[in-house]
């Protein structure tokens, strides 16, 4: 076995795999709009976050990953495994005093920034080169640790004066990759590699310590994900198997994190582990103009509101974090034309030949040339039994129809959200509907409303089963 840097062919064929890992890597890093003391970015990273088991215990958040996936090694094969995670280091601001002292403060403000306490990110990554032969049986086990360190970096003003100085530090890390493999019977020769990342740390809150996520962070793997490749042979899709491998592929057990095919497309022998559910073969949008890090937002959005924040909001924002503020440029300099390209792309299109299907004979175009068939996919005619406006429904002994007044009591079991603000409401029913399971549904307005003239004469109702509403007598 040998834990080594990968050989330059290895690194050109992880090449592009790791452009869609660095984005798994920083998927949600700070959200928009960028600044720390937005609410949404107290809460940092939930993405492949690996506690300390002594913190994960305690709490629903994990210690460990495991990937199974299946591959066909040749013979003398190696496996190139890059264990990839970003190192939480705390960074807290500092003011100079006139006697060379410093003072630890919320903010600190600078020409075109204001200094904040943060969680910065920083990458790691352990890399292992090991022989296939050497994953069978107990396999092998790489343990990897990083120290506690502490850092400054001094803070200057315009005038290049020293005004204060960034401490940021790291704490103790710990962890352990185990991989391992068994050849599965059958006609072909299939191995079940088996890949554990684990979070070894010892750490353990203390009477008096703050027993609390921001304590655990620090010595956590945060965004942890695996790129595996295969020196000779290929990996299995787990998505999309051959069929002879349909039961094989069933029996694997992926726990907090999925392996699909990665890198170069058609190619099959780079597999990335992602704590994000992904596709194979995924890839960054070449629309894409850089790293927006907000979790599954629209680039096109994200650019226009970090584009329109306040001058005081984006100063936060570029004080927040290095990131934070390579996204602020960004969008404060992304020409028209760039713009204009994440409002959509088409990705492919396909050559229509030969003559158009001859349209029915008692059909006829519409103005658009388009035929239209004899019978419409909803006659209208055929539904003479049902009428909304005057069909009414039994509700605990009271017919209910068009005009009835109802107390909304929205059920649990399919209500959303915004529905359960309506309870206890008044309404007032504007029609009574079937759908095509037979399921009656009550089209209310709420009484209070004050658009409600606009829904009615729009048709824009609010929809609930009869099971939902108490039906009110008149007047009360």
């Amino acid at each position: 076995m040998s834990v080594t840097a990968f050989a330059p062919e290895t690194e050109a064929r992880l090449a592009l795999a790791r452009q869609v890992a660095d984005a798994v890597l920083f998927e949600g890093y700070v959200l928009y709009p960028y600044r720390a003391s937005a609410a949404k970015n107290r809460l940092r990273w939930q993405f492949g976050v690996l506690v300390p088991p002594a913190w994960g215990a305690a709490t629903e958040e994990h210690d460990f990953q495991h990937t199974e996936c299946l591959m066909e090694p040749r013979t003398d094969a190696t496996l190139a495994v890059e264990l990839r995670f970003l190192r939480a280091r705390r960074r807290t601001v500092q003011r100079a005093r006139p006697d060379g002292g410093f003072d630890t403060v919320p903010e600190l403000r600078l020409g075109d920034r204001t200094l904040v306490p943060w969680d910065e990110g920083t990458e790691e990554h352990v890399e292992a080169v090991v022989r296939v032969d050497e994953l069978l049986g107990d396999g092998v086990t790489i343990p990897f640790g990083l120290p506690a360190a502490e850092d400054t970096e001094p803070v200057l003003d315009g005038t290049g004066r020293p005004v204060g100085r960034l401490v940021r530090r790291y704490e103790e890390t710990a962890g352990a990759l185990r991989l391992s493999a068994r050849e599965l019977e059958g006609p072909y020769r299939v191995m079940r590699l088996t890949a554990v990342v684990e979070n070894t740390s010892t750490w353990a809150p203390t009477d008096g310590a703050a027993a609390d996520r921001d304590a655990a962070l620090p010595r956590s793997l945060v965004a942890a994900h695996l790129l595996m490749g295969l020196s000779a042979g290929s990996f299995l899709s787990m998505t999309d198997p051959p069929e002879w491998a349909n039961g094989a592929v069933a029996a694997c057990r992926n726990l907090h994190t999925w392996p699909v095919l990665a890198g170069e497309p058609g190619r099959a022998d780079v597999v990335l582990s992602s704590p994000i559910i992904l596709e194979d073969h995924p890839a960054i949008a070449p629309e894409s103009p850089g790293a927006l890090y907000d979790a599954t937002e629209i680039d096109e959005i994200l650019a226009l509101r970090t584009a329109a924040l306040t001058d005081e909001e984006k100063r936060e924002a570029r004080g927040t974090d290095d990131r934070a503020a390579a996204v602020i440029d960004l969008a404060d300099s992304m020409p028209p034309e760039v713009l204009e390209r994440l409002h959509g792309a088409v990705r492919s299109l396909r050559e229509v030949t030969g003559s158009a299907p001859a349209p029915a004979a008692a059909g006829f175009p519409d103005e658009f040339g388009v035929p239209r068939p004899d019978t419409p996919w909803w006659d209208p005619a055929s539904d003479a039994g049902f009428d909304p406006g005057h069909d009414r429904v039994v509700v605990d002994g009271h017919s209910l129809g068009a005009g009835s007044r109802v107390l909304l009591r929205p059920g649990l079991r399919r209500t959303d959200a915004q529905d359960l603000f309506l309870a206890g409401r008044t309404a007032r029913v504007e029609a009574v509907l079937h759908d095509v399971d037979g399921v009656v549904h009550l089209a209310v307005t709420v009484e209070d409303d004050p658009g409600a003239d606009i829904r009615r004469e729009q048709g824009r109702y609010l929809y609930f089963q009869p099971d939902e509403v108490t039906p009110l007598e008149a007047g009360a």
